[in-house]
């Protein structure tokens, strides 16, 4: 046993060694002039082709997020845009909130007389107000160079027909029983209907007629405001006012509608995109920038402010002092996501300004154990560190972690496929800059498979009112209200050293995001890892904040790592309480920019599974 500890001691310290020099499955994208990376090789291709048109990062990352919605990679047109945008000329990082709003009938009665404690995770009654469109036309409007048709091209030859992949085929297959329930799901998805496999196959010459036109209408819209003297910027807004005011609103609105379905007309009149100033805190030296409140981005601040006050290297890379550590860290960071987090353009107003207090990060500090996992870590108090009193003290008090599975100290148990498949939903990333100096980090989402699609537009509806809660108690700022959006888990990431970029990164995978992307950056900052290195470097998962799914359950104790974690770890964390699991990959795929201003070049990673893919040049 002596013996056995002795070596795990070794291993601690030679593992930030090891973990800088490890070889990698896929090799950094070394580029001088620009990087585009995505969650699929074509949609990455769009990108490039954009770029070698003369574009900026902007217009490449419109055009690799028109197409992985065209490829359903896991999104559609009818879901949520969040972006950070880097502009070289200000040297300021911008955010856009595109994402959807709760529609009209959207109340906690209607739900409630359904017997339902959160909406639904699929169908027309998931949807909130499609965001993408607005997303993509205001940050090309406002930050590109190209026309709108420029940008759509690559999109509507995919739509006019492109090779499905097996990832998105196989994906129709497994969920063509619910895709029939929707007319026009079934119309698009089962081009095979009534044979034993339905859906696409692999290499099969996919085709969305509807979408085509859907697209062309944009498309037509921008060039009759061209010809009647309207500027570059105006023209893509008069497309924007086609979708959200006009004949493609209606059609949306009406096939929505028609399945059940609450978005009106009004609904999309009154949405609008925010472009906004993100949150951002100093890690060492390195400015780390998120969106607000309205997504889960600020736990990873808050979480790096917690990691701030020790020495991580000397825990070891990936050691069980470092897990149990980052574990914890984690925990305390998402429960005070689960209780104050919301819309800030909705009343009560969060407490960020606590929230991110250093002062507020050492008070969290101290609740940290060494010998076992805490299970019911709540929500802080953020409120005397911006000089105020806590509005909710009495649900703060009653507030307590939901969980239907208790940990155990050794035992088998964990979150089941459906819980994993949740906690991990959906999105994709984007990645992509430019020698200009532009730098833009997207994590669309919404719409994915089994997307009900919308009438005759071959748009999928957004599944993100699910992600709403009904009941104040368990969080007061996100409680469903219509024209409200929903705290969602997309978390696109940025950092800056010296006032220059330094890493720009996103994942997709629901819940995990914020827990992938601090490892990812302390794998970087702590541990000195290139960017592909700190891409595919083993994760760990927690499942002990509440799910942003589904029944929005949680999982206390229950650990996710990576199959090659070694005998006396997993003994190290049962003896501390924790229930483990093993997958051989344990995060969604990350792609991330490293900005290397000693040779005036960039360094791209992207994970070494899913489909995930960069060009360079």
């Amino acid at each position: 046993m002596k013996k056995n500890y002795l070596y795990g001691i070794i291993l601690a310290l030679l593992l930030p060694v090891l973990a800088c020099s490890q070889a990698t499955q896929k090799p950094v994208l070394h580029a001088k002039h620009w990087l585009a990376i995505t969650g699929k090789p074509l949609a990455a291709s769009a990108g490039a082709m954009i770029f070698q048109q003369g574009g900026n990062a902007v217009d490449a990352a419109c055009a690799m997020l028109a197409a992985t919605c065209t490829m359903w990679d896991v999104l559609s047109w009818g879901g949520e845009t969040q972006a950070l945008i880097y502009n070289p000329h200000t040297g300021e990082v911008i955010g856009i909130n595109a994402l959807g709003v709760a529609p009209t009938g959207a109340t906690l009665d209607f739900f409630k007389e359904k017997g339902m404690s959160a909406p639904p995770a699929y169908g027309p009654l998931a949807a909130v107000t499609p965001g993408t469109p607005g997303g993509l036309m205001t940050m090309l409007a406002e930050y590109g160079t190209m026309s709108l048709e420029a940008v759509l091209t690559p999109a509507l030859e995919m739509a006019e027909g492109y090779p499905i992949e097996a990832q998105t085929a196989n994906s129709i297959e497994r969920n063509k029983e619910l895709i029939k329930s929707w007319p026009y799901s079934k119309k698009v998805f089962l081009t095979h209907s009534g044979e034993a496999r339905e859906a696409p196959e692999a290499g099969e010459i996919f085709r969305q007629e509807d979408l085509k036109a859907s697209l062309l209408k944009l498309i037509e819209a921008e060039k009759a405001a061209i010809q009647a003297g309207k500027s570059r910027k105006e023209a893509i807004y008069a497309a924007y006012d086609r979708f959200y005011t006009g004949d493609l609103g209606q059609e949306f609105v009406r096939g929505c509608q028609e399945q059940g379905g609450l978005i009106t007309m009004d609904d999309l009149k009154n949405w609008k995109v925010y472009i906004e100033q993100p949150v951002s805190t100093n890690y060492k030296g390195i400015d780390v920038y998120k969106l607000s409140s309205w997504v889960q981005g600020p736990a990873m601040l808050q979480a790096l402010n917690l990691v701030e006050n020790f020495d991580v290297p000397s825990m070891g890379y990936n050691s069980d002092r470092y897990i149990h550590f980052l574990y914890q860290v984690m925990n305390l960071s998402f429960a005070d996501r689960d209780f104050y987090y919301g819309d800030p353009y909705f009343p009560p107003e969060e407490p960020l300004k606590g929230l991110l207090s250093k002062d507020y990060a050492r008070k969290r500090a101290q609740l940290i154990q060494w010998d076992q996992n805490l299970p019911d870590l709540a929500p802080g108090d953020p409120y005397p560190f911006q000089g105020a009193a806590n509005p909710y003290k009495e649900l703060l008090k009653n507030w307590h972690t939901i969980s239907d599975t208790p940990a155990s100290s050794g035992g088998a148990a964990a979150p089941d496929d459906i819980h994993r498949r949740t906690f991990n939903s959906g999105t994709t990333t984007i990645q992509a800059c430019d020698e200009e100096g532009w730098v833009v980090s997207v994590t669309p989402s919404g719409g994915w498979i089994p997307a009900c699609i919308a009438g005759n537009t071959g748009m999928g509806m957004s599944q993100r009112m699910q992600s709403f809660v009904l009941d104040e108690a368990d969080n007061p700022y996100n409680v469903l209200v219509p024209g409200k959006r929903p705290r969602a888990t997309l978390t696109p990431s940025m950092a800056l050293k010296d006032g220059k970029p330094y890493l720009s990164f996103a994942v997709q995978g629901g819940d995990s995001q914020d827990q992938n992307l601090l490892q990812f950056f302390l794998n970087v900052v702590e541990f000195g890892m290139n960017v592909q290195q700190a891409c595919e470097a083993a994760n760990f998962n927690s499942f002990q904040m509440r799910s942003s799914f589904g029944e929005h359950e949680s999982k206390p104790g229950h650990l996710l790592l990576r199959n090659d974690v070694p005998a006396w770890t997993r003994a190290a964390l049962k003896e501390k309480g924790y229930t483990l699991q093993f997958d051989d990959r344990t995060s969604g795929p990350i792609n991330a920019i490293y900005f290397d201003w000693v040779h005036g070049s960039f360094w791209g990673g992207s994970s070494n599974h899913g489909e995930d893919y960069g060009i360079g040049w």
